[in-house]
């Protein structure tokens, strides 16, 4: 006679508390940071939003940084320069 054993695929949610950033006051002189996810007119998105947010909000500037494919994490590299030019960052998606 066959033997089985049978697992129980249930857990219990490990609960993680979630710290967020400090929003800016305001985006006035605010250096923004997009990652464009590869996705189709993903960046045309994000530029379309950091246009808007110079423009009418006084953003300073901002930088655009394409991810190797949207599965995977930012680069290291894009993350370290947005940590030193920028104040905020934008991740954005397209499809």
């Amino acid at each position: 006679m066959a033997k089985f054993e049978v697992f129980d695929p249930t857990i219990k949610a490990k609960e993680e508390k979630i710290v967020y950033a400090p929003r800016p006051k305001s985006l006035q002189d605010v250096r923004i940071g997009l990652v464009d996810n590869t996705k189709y007119h993903s960046d045309k998105l994000l530029i379309k939003i950091a246009t808007l947010l110079e423009q009418e909000y006084g953003a300073q500037s901002h930088v655009i940084r394409k991810k190797q494919n949207a599965g995977v994490p930012a680069r290291d590299e894009i993350i370290h320069e947005y940590k030193n030019n920028c104040d905020i960052v934008i991740a954005g998606i397209g499809d």
